[in-house]
């Protein structure tokens, strides 16, 4: 019985520790763009892999650093649209407003 919350602590230390290892509210896209950073990261780290796709692409090894380093950047494409209701998506429009408030108070040393 101790085991297994032993266990669970311990992913939940991994999980806080590193980006990469999702926790209960990672989306699929949030893991599949952990996953192709990881990899891009990887292959820009090991010099033979480099190597290898600069020759099957027949280009220059700084062009293919250059494409991998640009890939990392959005690798699965643009994120999804959010859903209206969700739980962020209520703070960021509360945020939102306060900062509105803010303005027209012309109080920005209280904001």
């Amino acid at each position: 019985m101790g085991d297994r919350y032993n266990i669970n602590s311990q992913l939940e230390h991994l999980q806080s520790k590193y980006v990469g290892t999702g926790h209960a509210d990672t989306s699929k896209y949030e893991w599949l763009v952990n996953q192709h950073r990881d990899s891009y990261s990887s292959y820009l780290g090991h010099f033979d892999m480099l190597n290898f796709f600069a020759i099957a692409e027949n280009e220059a090894k700084a062009r293919v650093r250059f494409n991998l380093m640009e890939r990392m950047l959005q690798p699965c494409g643009p994120p999804p649209r959010r859903n209206p209701m969700s739980k962020t998506a209520e703070i960021h429009q509360f945020w939102n407003s306060y900062k509105i408030i803010c303005v027209f108070n012309n109080s920005n040393t209280s904001c």
